[in-house]
């Protein structure tokens, strides 16, 4: 069976999560994160990134720096995990749904205006498949109506908007480090801050409410509780896992990419005919390669090409249910306007496997077990 994914592995994370160990700093803030955070900030020409325990724990601690509270409304696309309506919902914000582009499942911006009421406190886009949404609008709205814009990028890391990274564009942006993501430490995060203003207190939020930063710094000469916050350092042990995937981040990224560029060619021919959809990204955008996927005709059909796929011992899943037809997104959230592309998309796309390492002979075969699934009579 091929599956789905397999988390990324170039060989030296046990070395380093050995040294991590032999070090006796196994905790947060050691070694290995800093060394995560740097090459981010440099790579990304970022002002400052610090690794979380989560992209989720990212997008709390962008929600507690946006000082959101209860009955304060945030906009954001109904297409998208989970977390990225809690981090508001557990400071006592509503969410405000909007509809999608279907071209590349990412927030429609020309809805983004009308949604805005008196309530509205964060614009949340969702860079959907590591795609970039229209950064330049979003961000021209967010300011005539002097909103924050927090940037989801948790499939983003190393992709592009006119030629800024992912994450670096709103007042904060947040990544995922999750195994299913091009670069993993098998659970994590980071939080990227634009303004220099918020470090401080970031640093406070992510370490349980203490000043033990400036402690380790040497500004201070012991550390105490100063405000409200919680644990949000991964172990160093984790950091050392990710380190040895961004040592190697664009040897992952070309490896990705020309799977990505073997599915698009090998499956043009079904797209010529009508029978799928491929995945777009806009000119503006530089995409890596975090997922393809193909569209079906409906839901019935895609149910139909999955198990034709398992029985061709290909692992082919399905996405988000969108966060607007779930119980929990009715009772914290609301849709403005029409859902004419959100649900409808949704019911259609279909994600292949993806991952680094994916060999030349395995992608053929997902491409052949399509081509068998279509070319039969329908």
């Amino acid at each position: 069976m091929i599956g789905f994914n397999v988390p990324a592995f170039t060989g030296k994370e046990l070395d380093y999560i050995k040294e991590s160990v032999m070090q006796h700093h196994i905790c947060g803030d050691g070694v290995y994160t800093k060394k995560c955070s740097r090459w981010m900030e440099a790579h990304f020409d970022a002002q400052r990134v610090m690794l979380t325990t989560s992209c989720t724990h990212a997008l709390e601690m962008a929600a507690i720096l946006s000082d959101i509270k209860q009955g304060d409304e945030v906009i954001m696309p109904a297409y998208t995990f989970v977390s990225s309506a809690d981090a508001f919902v557990m400071r006592g914000a509503r969410i405000v749904f909007v509809d999608i582009h279907p071209e590349t499942m990412n927030i429609d911006e020309r809805l983004i205006e009308d949604a805005i009421t008196e309530r509205t406190k964060v614009i949340v886009p969702v860079h959907y498949a590591g795609v970039a949404c229209e950064m330049d609008e979003i961000m021209a709205i967010a300011k005539r109506h002097h909103l924050l814009v927090i940037e989801d990028a948790a499939q983003g890391v190393n992709a592009f908007y006119k030629g800024r990274a992912l994450g670096t564009i709103g007042d904060f942006g947040c990544y995922s480090f999750h195994e299913t993501k091009n670069y993993t430490m098998g659970e994590g995060g980071a939080i990227v801050i634009r303004d220099p203003a918020c470090n401080e207190q970031a640093e406070v939020i992510r370490e349980k409410g203490t000043n033990r930063s400036k402690f380790f710094r040497g500004q201070i000469d012991k550390y105490t509780w100063v405000d409200a916050g919680s644990s949000y350092l991964p172990s160093d042990m984790n950091a050392a896992y990710l380190w040895a995937q961004l040592e190697l981040a664009e040897e992952i990224n070309d490896n990705r990419r020309a799977t990505f560029d073997r599915y698009q060619q090998g499956l043009s021919d079904l797209a010529g005919e009508g029978k799928i959809e491929q995945p777009f990204c806009p000119d503006y955008a530089v995409h890596n390669a975090h997922m393809y996927y193909i569209k079906t005709k409906d839901v019935e059909e895609r149910t139909a090409l999955i198990t034709s796929l398992n029985q061709q011992e290909v692992q082919g899943v399905f996405h988000y249910i969108p966060l607007h037809t779930a119980p929990a997104g009715q009772k914290f959230g609301r849709f403005h306007g029409e859902d004419r592309y959100t649900t409808r998309e949704s019911e259609r796309l279909l994600r292949l496997p993806m991952y680094y390492g994916l060999t030349e002979i395995e992608s053929e075969h997902v491409i052949e077990a399509i081509q068998n699934f279509y070319r039969k009579e329908r």
